[in-house]
């Protein structure tokens, strides 16, 4: 088995980010271990939508591992919120509805207002 290493940007979420030009953003360190608990060392399956890479060339995808799809489980737990740039909408209701119910949860990063 051959291990790829390539950058893939998740369709249709926005997290935190952990190094930002003014240092990590809140949330931003649990947000990035919780992506790697789920992803780090197993093999993932990726789904495409309309456009494959972004204008910097990444690669745009939903990731699964077996039967986890790691996009929305982010959404679910509070360590993303919901970012689509159509036409890549596949999954627009689910994760709306799963970033809802992590808002009214409190969940993540709806735990307090982020400043």
């Amino acid at each position: 088995m051959h291990r790829i290493k390539i950058k893939v940007r998740y369709i249709g979420i926005d997290t935190p980010e952990t190094y930002p030009p003014r240092g990590p953003q809140y949330y931003g360190k649990e947000a990035t271990e919780a992506n790697r608990k789920l992803v780090a060392g197993k093999r993932i399956k990726m789904e495409y939508d309309v456009d494959k890479k972004d204008r910097y060339g990444r690669t745009l995808a939903y990731i699964f591992v077996d039967t986890v799809f790691v996009n929305a489980e982010l959404l679910r737990q509070g360590y993303a919120k919901t970012y689509f740039i159509p036409p890549n909408t596949r999954y627009l209701v689910l994760f709306t509805k799963l970033e809802t119910e992590a808002k009214e949860a409190g969940r993540g990063i709806w735990a307090k207002e982020v400043m």
